[in-house]
């Protein structure tokens, strides 16, 4: 992809880091709009939506993730207490808020203006977002507000949509956004230096939209044969190499850094040395060990190795990496060819070393003792599922695949089980309890994880 850093050069995009990674005070009224489409340009709208979406990401939904997933360990007080899976209502009010109104609403807003004016690239690429955002709370929260979400005052008490109804949702969204993308370019406002992703290419987007829906496809797969299928389809359409990553790039200073190098510097109660993965890295000699994790930097917090701790790191949407997992896992669900899965299981973990940089003779000496699958379909899965775990290193997505496979094999941490889902946030029991589902860490589990 291009690689376009993720700075404060308008006051439009300033307002995503009031969004400090400590504070959770902010966007209470999830359901109020007091916005206008045509009060902003669509500019300030992508560029908001972009820089929230790698923000919330990246900020509480990565940390938590990386708790559960054991990728990280938290350390001291707050995080010591979600390690342990001690969470409140109140905890979830940042992201959810984040989510809904900074990603979503903003979105919306970009819809609606776009497709009343006849912006196609702009309308392609929101309705892309938007479907990747309600992907990240459904594979969350699993019922969530979406039909009568974003209408304002018009609704302030939106009925909670059924996850898989959602998922059906995205897919319709996404087809609809390739083919805006799709048609001719006649508009006279184009994106360009506002879309921090991609600079407004277009073949660029369609990629990413196919790689979300063979991400959709794959989570419905375990008990669905043809799911697997789409997901090789799409996957045929999606990126060829590391170039197409979907990701966010911050900046470098401590103002616009980003979210996990802000966290690390203001509170530093997260260990990376410490965790399980760093303990299966080191067993196995990865290579990616001091990529990824900075042993002198624990136990105050700064223990993230420079790849994804410095203030200009990228926040990761969907990799081609992460594609080939994917393509491993759906060929041993359809055909359960070992050899083929093991060819993208193998270019699975290249394309994750090359992303970082590792030396090719490195690469070559980790396949030869990590790159041969076993022979039943089952294991093979869980094999891919693991070292998918390495390669979606603080990246949500890796929470999902273990949901979804039980790979890796992880201890609780309170002796019971992994949390399978977030707890509802205490704002939405407050202005829309009535609508609100009952939900503990546990149950229920989101619709795919079966």
């Amino acid at each position: 992809m291009k690689t376009i850093k993720f700075l404060i050069t308008a006051p439009a995009v300033s307002m995503i880091f009031l969004l400090g990674s400590c504070n959770s005070d902010f966007f209470t009224e999830v359901n109020t709009n007091p916005n206008s489409p045509d009060s902003v340009l669509p500019a300030s709208l992508l560029s908001t939506v972009e820089g929230s979406i790698g923000y919330s990401q990246g900020g509480e939904y990565s940390r938590f993730s990386s708790m559960f997933t054991q990728q990280t360990l938290g350390a001291a007080r707050q995080a010591e207490g979600w390690y342990n899976y001690i969470f409140t209502t109140q905890d979830f009010d940042t992201h959810w808020g984040n989510m809904y109104t900074q990603c979503m609403e903003n979105n919306y807003l970009l819809i609606q203006m776009a497709d009343e004016k006849g912006y196609h690239q702009y309308g392609g690429i929101a309705k892309i977002l938007l479907a990747y955002s309600l992907q990240l709370v459904v594979d969350a929260w699993g019922d969530v507000p979406y039909t009568d979400a974003f209408q304002g005052l018009e609704n302030l008490h939106p009925a909670f949509d059924n996850g898989s109804s959602v998922y059906e949702s995205l897919n319709q969204l996404l087809d609809e956004a390739i083919d805006d993308l799709n048609q001719p370019v006649t508009e006279s406002l184009l994106p360009g230096p506002d879309d921090f992703m991609y600079g407004g290419d277009a073949s660029q987007w369609i990629k990413f939209a196919h790689a979300i829906k063979a991400r959709l496809a794959i989570h419905e797969s375990k008990t669905n044969a043809t799911k697997a299928q789409e997901a090789l389809d799409e996957i045929a359409q999606s990126f060829v190499g590391n170039e197409d990553n979907a990701q966010l790039f911050f900046g470098t200073t401590s103002t616009n850094a980003g979210p996990w190098n802000q966290f690390n510097t203001q509170r530093g109660d997260i260990s990376f040395s410490t965790s399980t993965l760093a303990g299966e890295m080191s067993a196995r000699n990865d290579p990616r060990y001091s990529i990824l994790i900075d042993d002198a930097g624990d136990p105050d917090g700064l223990g993230l190795a420079a790849y994804y701790g410095s203030p200009n790191s990228p926040v990761e949407f969907i990799t081609f990496d992460e594609l080939n997992f994917i393509k491993a896992e759906a060929i041993l669900r359809t055909s359960g060819n070992i050899e083929d899965a093991q060819a993208a299981y193998r270019d699975g973990i290249t394309a994750n070393m090359q992303k970082l940089g590792v030396a090719q003779g490195d690469i070559d000496a980790y396949l030869a003792a990590n790159g041969t699958l076993p022979g039943d379909a089952n294991e093979a899965i869980s094999q891919v599922a693991f070292q998918a775990w390495f390669a979606l290193y603080l990246n949500p997505e890796a929470w999902t695949t273990y949901r979804r496979t039980g790979s890796p094999q992880l201890v609780a941490v309170d002796g019971t089980q992994v949390p399978r889902r977030l707890l509802y946030p205490q704002t939405e029991y407050s202005y829309n309890g009535e609508n609100v589902p009952p939900s503990t860490l546990y149950t229920p589990r989101i619709f795919w994880d079966n």
